[in-house]
């Protein structure tokens, strides 16, 4: 979309395989830039390169830096329970992240958001508004820089299938977690029925203290109309959309309905009031 756009206001777009390349080099000094700018980044740019325009470069970064280093920034912070996220624009180094921070916005993740929710309705516009403020500040000379506390930072790498299974021993504050931190992609996954499944829209229940026992975590608790509940420690979860392999999303209640699976409700009475 950003090249489209480019291209449609005859701005000149580059690729390089590498930014270390001598061409990436010359093509930043043709443009004679005032700043540089950059987002989403999937390779290091060299300090050679990011040095080239006149006021440098600065960078996002969609976590309160220097927590969450790394590519998977969104979700993780998501997947571990965090209440608070945020954007980071940082003057970039050789390292990964871990430049002088020039400002930082934060917003809270609610208790039910997913990773779709927390970047399109708050880190985007966050991020738009975080680098026009820099690119002024930085432009104008009366920014600041800050060191990154390197005693606080964390990295974590991409959130990949081995990531992103549901292992339904663990406690259902942890996988309804991971489900929010994977909805809508890549989604985290199950065994269900002999498929494998990708889960996105669910709910999490707490269930009284003594109900769960002489059920195993991962079993089939019930069937409603439009979902499938799952067992886990200390709760249910109860799955409302999910994507079998080699087919479309749909609902939980369609699938259960493929399976042949009868609707049983009795574990709304094991639901512990909120």
């Amino acid at each position: 979309m950003l090249k489209t756009d480019a291209l449609a206001r005859d701005l000149p777009v580059f690729s390089f395989a590498s930014l270390r390349s001598a061409e990436a080099e010359a093509a930043m000094r043709s443009l004679d830039a005032d700043i540089g700018i950059m987002a989403y980044v999937l390779q290091f740019a060299p300090q050679s390169f990011v040095n080239i325009p006149r006021a440098g470069t600065i960078q996002f970064h969609p976590s309160l830096l220097p927590r969450h280093r790394g590519p998977s920034s969104i979700s993780w912070p998501i997947a571990l329970g965090a209440r608070e996220t945020g954007i980071t624009i940082f003057r970039p180094n050789d390292g990964l992240d871990e430049g002088p921070i020039v400002l930082q916005k934060s917003c809270a993740i609610g208790r039910d958001e997913t990773l779709g929710e927390v970047y399109f309705n708050k880190l985007f516009p966050l991020g738009v508004q975080g680098l026009l403020e820099a690119t002024d500040a930085v432009l104008a000379g009366r920014h600041e820089e800050r060191a990154q506390e390197e005693r606080r930072a964390t990295y974590e790498g991409w959130m990949h299938d081995a990531e992103c299974e549901i292992h339904w021993p663990g406690h259902v504050d942890t996988i309804y977690n991971l489900i929010r931190a994977c909805n809508p992609a890549p989604g985290a996954w199950m065994m269900l029925a002999g498929t494998k499944v990708r889960v996105y829209d669910c709910r999490k229940h707490v269930v009284g203290r003594f109900v769960s026992r002489g059920h195993k975590p991962g079993d089939v608790a019930g069937v409603s109309e439009d979902s499938i509940v799952i067992w886990a420690q200390g709760g249910l979860v109860e799955i409302l959309k999910l994507r079998p392999d080699g087919a479309g999303k749909m609902g939980a209640g369609d699938f259960a309905r493929q399976q042949g699976w009868a609707i049983s409700n009795e574990w709304r009475s094991w639901v512990r009031a909120a």
